[in-house]
């Protein structure tokens, strides 16, 4: 048999080009796993993404006790694990953000960007790990949270609900924090977002219910949005109003994401050229 006829015999292989729905798909789930990987062989990040909101979880409960329950009425474990699920995807978000930054230092970004590979699947791969990275570390809280009163519906429709407020606030955090990671130099990008967080922290409904708080901040302290996903997650777990602080979730979310998603890609675009 001749070349040629072997070679006539061969499968003839059609690539697909890189900017396919279905290569931008699979170079996302590469990507992902190799985030996931990285983040999981680093003790220090495992510790401050995942382990640590349970244990401040713990924390509440030793030093707060039942204070807040006897003050309100209402059990205070709802709101704290929903409130931890979500400075757990802050947190998080902050540490992916610091994590481009080493890549772009490294030339890793740059070298990304010469391989033929799908380049929006950087940024969508990075998202999608830290969706994952979400829901484990929003089950781990909440089921640290069981044992201390924390009660899942019945409905098992509602407890998937429950479990993807934190996912839903958490991406548009990551598109934003993503966006600023890639406009900010040195610890710039920490005091920023370390500013907007402890405000967030400290002013929601997560502690305390809304009117502990002095009358002319109830109103922005309600309608911030760690506050909107904090009472969402207390009505699909406690009881209450769902619609309309889920609504409010979002619209935050795709607030953020409409409002960073351009300038993240336009970032990252230009980290990998100059890098």
């Amino acid at each position: 048999m001749t070349t040629t006829e072997t070679a006539a015999q061969l499968p003839v292989v059609h690539a697909k080009p890189e900017s396919s729905v279905s290569v931008w798909f699979s170079h996302s789930l590469i990507q992902t796993k190799r985030l996931l990987m990285v983040w999981l062989r680093d003790p220090s990040t495992t510790i401050q993404t995942i382990a640590y909101p349970a244990v401040t979880l713990l924390m509440f409960r030793i030093v707060l006790g039942d204070s807040i329950t006897a003050a309100t009425g209402t059990p205070s474990i709802y709101g704290q694990a929903a409130l931890l699920t979500l400075v757990a995807a802050m947190t998080g978000a902050v540490v992916s953000a610091l994590g481009f930054k080493r890549e772009k230092a490294s030339g890793l970004l740059s070298r990304f960007y010469t391989m033929p590979l799908n380049k929006a699947s950087l940024l969508t791969g990075r998202l999608l790990a830290e969706a994952l990275r979400i829901l484990i570390t929003t089950v781990i809280v909440l089921l640290v949270a069981v044992p201390l009163g924390f009660l899942f519906m019945e409905d098992p429709l509602t407890n998937i609900a429950l479990v993807c407020v934190p996912i839903l606030f958490g991406l548009g955090f990551a598109v934003m924090v993503t966006a600023l990671a890639t406009i900010t130099e040195g610890v710039m990008l920490i005091s920023l977002i370390g500013i907007l967080n402890t405000l967030l922290m400290f002013f929601n409904t997560g502690f305390v219910p809304i009117i502990a708080y002095p009358t002319w901040l109830q109103t922005v302290v309600a309608n911030q949005p760690m506050s909107c996903a904090i009472d969402a997650m207390k009505g699909l777990s406690y009881g209450g109003p769902v619609a309309d602080p889920l609504l409010k979730t979002v619209l935050w979310t795709v607030g953020m994401i409409a409002v960073f998603a351009y300038p993240a890609i336009r970032g990252y675009k230009k980290a990998a050229e100059t890098a």
